[in-house]
């Protein structure tokens, strides 16, 4: 199962006088990954480098080091321990001895593996949303046992007949909740299932 990171993470490591910093967090979406870098990025570090993973979608950057070197192996650090949903960024403040090739990409790709090995890690909950509409009298019955179906609700509107409601499952819950949906409802809830897949 797939895992991401509980929180940012840190881990500092020098190779022949060349100091590289990994930062590492959890990430929903390529807009969050390109926020955090430009974040944490250091304008007067010798390099930058990093990698993201999020689903299907990935990117990686050498930030000038030769190609290959940085941001490949960055993100293999992220691929071989099974995360999803993180991004890394290594920079680099240049000692004064080259690494060379093999080098560089033991250096990136090991500090990058270490701070994730050293990170808290949580698994990687797969959800779908789904979309309802609800008499009155069903929200506080809904509403209290969400906890208990591991869901979240996102929105929560109203209309002359009921609620019109937005909730966040886990995919593996998600016949469960239909099912208690209906019931609880008496079978009046209008549901649609916006986003099967997470």
């Amino acid at each position: 199962m797939s895992r991401t990171l509980a929180g940012p993470a840190t881990l500092d490591l020098t190779v022949k006088k060349s100091l590289f910093r990994a930062h590492a967090a959890p990430i929903g979406s390529e807009q969050d990954a390109t926020a955090f870098l430009m974040r944490i990025a250091v304008p007067d570090a010798t390099h930058n480098c990093w990698a993201w993973k999020c689903g299907a979608r990935y990117r990686s950057s050498d930030d000038g080091e030769p190609g290959g070197t940085a941001g490949r192996p960055i993100l293999q650090a992220i691929e071989m321990q099974d995360f999803d949903g993180v991004v890394v960024m290594v920079t680099r403040w240049f000692g004064g001895v080259k690494l060379g090739a093999g080098g560089l990409v033991r250096a990136y790709g090991g500090v990058a593996a270490s701070c994730l090995r050293q990170a808290e890690s949580v698994p990687l909950v797969v959800t779908t949303t789904l979309r309802l509409h609800v008499p009155f009298g069903a929200l506080p019955l809904i509403q209290s046992r969400l906890d208990i179906w591991g869901a979240r609700q996102d929105d929560c509107r109203f209309d002359a007949e009921g609620a019109w409601l937005e909730l966040t499952a886990p995919l593996a819950e998600q016949d469960n909740v239909l099912t208690a949906l209906r019931d609880l409802t008496r079978g009046q809830a209008t549901i649609e299932i916006l986003d099967p897949a997470g």
